[in-house]
């Protein structure tokens, strides 16, 4: 086998998203795109605000001189600078533009943070359900992935995360607003954390990072604004990536921001900026860097995805299907009708409606439905939602 055995293993247990993704497009192309129902990918269907496109049209017809050249690893200064200054406005700390690396989306974000700050056989400790790649990227970098379990309604539980929490514990990865659950842990549940870690650092001896993934940032709802995990703990660094809130999934921008009140500060900004060099990415787009940095306020109408997220759930309701609703993101994880999710979203695929099945996520007996789609295909699959929970109660 001419690939590596251990790449081989890990394709073996890869992204259930992906995989019911790519069984959709072949699913589409045989019986039409209007007869199936793909819930499975969080593709954001919004396009980007107008703010991006008239920074975008600016950028092609007056581009500054050097636009497409190489710059700093982590970014161009400007950019960086502008956003320290919106950082510092949103979370009310003195963010400096060596703070900001500009990564490729999240993904770059995550990787790059975990490179800077794993040894061989430090521990991850990620919250259940989780984002299906956390486990290889913490592999990547010698890691080791721990999960400790939430609550039943999806909210942080520490008493779950002090047993986990240990002598190899080097990062608290934790994801608000949640994929896939679309949980939003709240201002006084993050202080909580926080005491939490700085106990553990003090059990330990250890700087306990605090990795918040925020690419749902934006997208919250019923009027409420995700609060700043930077007061939570000094030792925090956030990854933000535009994919959701700007619409630009697939131009890959967004950037790691460390604390100013970070114990390594200094040293992880350099470690940082040298780990995006060396992992390959060299920089980050620098089109997209130019637009992001005008973008900071920008976003896609969240009332948008609400009312999406309000039909699903009406028609959940009839089906007598169990969730939490969701806070934020664009994602419903319900309960799956009968205890085997795996066999429920097989159901589902004969039906002509693709979903992701809970296990994947670390929380067996639910899915994931990715709501990021037209108000049709949800009115279309609702029905079939509805038989084919009722024929799964009644085998």
């Amino acid at each position: 086998m001419a690939i590596a055995t251990k790449v081989e293993q890990d394709m073996t247990q890869a992204s259930f998203i992906r995989k019911m993704f790519e069984q959709g497009i072949r699913m589409k192309q045989e019986l039409g795109a209007d007869q199936v129902f793909d819930f499975s990918l969080g593709n954001p269907i919004l396009e980007p605000p107008e703010a991006v496109q008239r920074a975008l049209r600016r950028l092609v017809e007056h581009p500054p001189p050097g636009m497409h050249r190489y710059m700093a690893n982590a970014g161009l200064p400007a950019v960086r600078f502008r956003i320290a200054v919106y950082l510092e406005r949103e979370h009310g700390q003195a963010f400096e533009a060596e703070d900001v690396i500009m990564t490729t989306g999240a993904a770059g974000g995550l990787n790059v943070a975990l490179k800077s700050l794993l040894d061989p056989g430090d521990e991850v400790c990620v919250i259940a359900p989780y984002f299906t790649e956390y486990p290889f990227y913490a592999d990547n970098h010698g890691g080791r992935m721990v999960a400790a379990e939430s609550t039943e309604d999806f909210d942080l539980d520490l008493e779950q995360l002090d047993r986990k929490i240990g002598q190899r514990t080097k990062v608290v990865l934790i994801n608000t607003p949640n994929n896939p659950t679309g949980r939003m842990y709240s201002a006084e549940r993050l202080a909580e954390l926080g005491q939490l870690l700085a106990a553990k650092e003090r059990e330990t001896g250890r700087t306990i990072t605090l990795l918040s993934d925020e690419p749902y940032r934006k997208i919250v709802y019923d009027g409420l604004i995700t609060p700043s995990v930077f007061a939570a703990h000094p030792n925090t660094a956030l990854i933000c990536s535009h994919s959701k809130d700007l619409g630009l999934a697939g131009e890959r921008i967004g950037y790691l921001a460390i604390s100013p009140g970070h114990a390594d500060r200094m040293a992880l900004r350099g470690a940082a900026t040298f780990v995006n060099r060396t992992l390959g990415f060299v920089n980050a787009p620098a089109m997209f860097q130019l637009v992001a940095a005008e973008c900071q306020d920008a976003s896609v109408p969240v009332e948008s995805y609400q009312a999406l997220r309000d039909l699903f759930c009406s028609g959940l309701d009839e089906a007598g299907i169990e969730y939490v609703k969701p806070q934020g993101a664009f994602y419903l994880f319900p309960k799956t009708p009968i205890p085997d999710d795996l066999a429920f979203v097989q159901m589902l695929l004969k039906n002509r409606v693709l979903a992701v099945p809970g296990s994947g996520f670390g929380r067996p007996g639910h899915m994931r439905l990715a709501y990021s789609v037209t108000r049709q295909e949800i009115e279309g699959a609702l029905p079939i939602f509805a038989q084919v929970a009722e024929q799964a109660r009644s085998s």
